[in-house]
């Protein structure tokens, strides 16, 4: 009786271990499913905000993932991806005064946070106000609203503003330049460990190949940020006398553009005549000196040719 309870009991505590045993290891099992569905989740694009280069100050945003049904974020707008955009133009604006105008528009650029990298300017003249030219470095998110007040300096007669996308070179520049640093990286690490000094002279020369290339990468990526965040404007400023003339549209510009010529001409006239008037002096002084002279020559030639005058016979005896 005794044995047949004891293996009774044997038997009741196997049972319960392999429930145990088995309870585990279903534990287990769900425990490695969760944390590898965790994983997936964490490791997924559409969950991780991706970078993307900024268009106005050239550095990296990130931005948040589409809706996959229409394309549009948490907001409701669509979506739309930041560009990296290079603005260059001329703006030529005619001006009672280009060359108090000229300092204006330094003025109103500096306002805006811009600076002004050339000016080239041409002294006024009595029949000129001067001219200036000036290279303007404005923020591409206050381009607008500079060229507007830029405008206003005068007769705006051409505006000229053109647009590069960069995107794609922007994004090259920034991959070689993380893959250059990740394998400088490495190479640092194998130059630490390097006990051999033919491997180590190696090392280091491939180090210092790839850091010359990664600055003149860096170099070049400055210089497109700088052109992306900053719109280069060549503003040209100049007086109505070196503007092109306005055709008429009616009777009326019509006459007074008529009125304008009658006196540009006769303005024109008078300048010559000015000029040419000493020269007209000089050559009629010349000229009645050159005709006293002649006829002071022919007199005297004259008087040479004449024959001289018969001498009287006196009266003969009377018979």
């Amino acid at each position: 009786m005794n044995v047949g309870m004891c293996c009774v009991a044997d038997i009741s505590n196997v049972v319960t271990m392999t429930r145990v045993a088995r309870s585990l290891m279903i534990g287990t099992a769900l425990l490695i499913a969760s944390l590898s569905l965790a994983g997936c989740s964490a490791a997924s694009p559409s969950s991780a905000p991706l970078p993307a280069v900024g268009g106005g100050s050239g550095q990296s945003e990130a931005v948040a993932p589409n809706d996959s049904a229409g394309g549009k974020s948490d907001s409701g707008k669509p979506a739309t991806a930041d560009r990296s955009v290079v603005v260059t133009g001329t703006v030529t604006v005619t001006a009672l005064k280009p060359l108090a105008a000229a300092d204006k528009a330094v003025s109103i650029v500096e306002a805006a946070g811009g600076r002004v990298d050339g000016r080239t300017e041409t002294a006024a003249t009595p029949r000129d106000e001067g001219s200036a030219t000036l290279v303007l470095r404005i923020p591409a998110a206050k381009l607008t609203a500079t060229l507007d007040a830029l405008k206003k300096l005068g007769r705006a007669d051409q505006v000229s503003v053109n647009a590069t996308d960069v995107t794609t070179q922007t994004q090259d520049l920034g991959a070689r330049i993380d893959a250059l640093r990740a394998s400088i990286a490495r190479l640092l690490q194998l130059e630490s460990n390097a006990t051999d000094t033919t491997n180590l002279i190696a090392i280091e020369t491939a180090i210092s190949d790839r850091q010359g290339e990664l600055e003149s990468l860096e170099a070049q990526q400055r210089g497109l940020d700088d052109q992306i965040s900053m719109s280069t404007i060549t503003l040209e400023l100049r007086s109505d006398a070196a503007a092109p003339p306005i055709k008429p549209a009616d009777f009326w510009s019509g006459l007074g553009a008529g009125w304008g010529a009658f006196v540009a001409f006769w303005a024109g006239t008078l300048v010559v005549l000015g000029v040419l008037l000493p020269w007209l002096a000089f050559l009629g002084l010349a000229a009645v000196v050159t005709v006293v002279v002649v006829r002071l020559v022919r007199r005297r030639a004259a008087r040479a040719a004449a024959p001289p005058p018969a001498a009287a016979t006196p009266p003969g005896p009377t018979g």
